[in-house]
């Protein structure tokens, strides 16, 4: 099977201070991978390095993300451009902190679109209402027409995920997106990812310190520690035998709480980070 996207041997600096060494890992389409590590890493910082979204200071020192033949840290702005949104799809930990607090969520779906070439306003609008109606939204128009500042936190997020997918992309990269919500909301963010690959084949790269995420989502798992690999492999042997101290270690942190038919929240408990 052709990988979609693949990190050969990444090394990520900041102001020519390395987080991140050695990187190797590859995606299959439909595939998720979970990012596991404590704060500070480099978990997210391998997903913006994939966007070019490092920021002046950050800079990938060594190594190739290649996405579909291209090399992504070389490309020019222009071919990012194409590619974001259109084809690698991002969420943020706090998706609410993307909208503008002062438009309508259909206004900011609408500019989006016309971004990508999508400028019939009246074909967005129905598509978006249909893609939040597959997301479990009940009241879609009421949403396309709501403030962010109208809508929860946890259904900021939920759009946020809705919208990602409006323009059905090859790959998701989701940071962080259950780690700011309860956990009724957090079981209705990891359905509709998995929602998403469901419908569309989307693969998945999710970045959390939770274990249960990783548990209810992912194929395979990539366990960092201070910017290196300890771990890489199917989440379901590294969870059921890990061979680093330091898996073992983390694994050890995420407390021992038995499954319940209501009891989502026990499926989902936070690894300490």
């Amino acid at each position: 099977m052709t990988d979609i996207i693949r990190y050969e041997h990444v090394d990520i600096s900041y102001n020519g201070q390395l987080v991140v060494n050695d990187i190797s890992f590859t995606l299959q389409a439909g595939e998720i991978l979970g990012i596991v590590g404590e704060s500070g890493s480099g978990k997210s910082t391998l997903l913006k390095a994939a966007l070019g979204m490092l920021g002046r200071d950050g800079l990938v020192t060594r190594g190739d993300i290649y996405y579909r033949g291209l090399d992504l840290p070389d490309i020019n702005e222009r071919e990012r451009q194409k590619i974001s949104g259109a084809e690698i799809g991002m969420i943020f930990q706090q998706a609410g902190n993307s909208f503008c607090p002062i438009r309508t969520v259909g206004t900011q779906i609408k500019e989006m679109m016309a971004a990508h070439g999508y400028d019939n306003a009246r074909l967005v609008e129905q598509e978006t209402c249909e893609m939040f109606t597959k997301f479990g939204f009940t009241e879609p128009k009421r949403i396309w027409q709501s403030y962010p500042f109208e809508l929860s936190g946890g259904m900021q997020q939920r759009v946020g995920v809705a919208a990602a997918m409006l323009l059905k992309p090859k790959i998701l990269l989701a940071d962080e997106p259950t780690s700011a919500l309860d956990v009724t909301v957090q079981k209705q963010v990891i359905e509709e990812m998995l929602l998403a690959r469901e419908l569309f084949g989307t693969a998945i790269i999710l970045v959390t310190h939770n274990i249960g995420v990783i548990r209810a989502m992912a194929d395979t798992m990539l366990v960092l520690h201070q910017g290196k690999m300890q771990e890489y492999g199917p989440a379901k042997d590294i969870l059921a035998n890990p061979q680093s101290a330091y898996t073992q270690k983390l694994l050890a942190a995420v407390p021992k709480l038995r499954r319940s038919a209501a009891g989502y929240g026990q499926a989902v408990a936070s690894c300490a980070s």
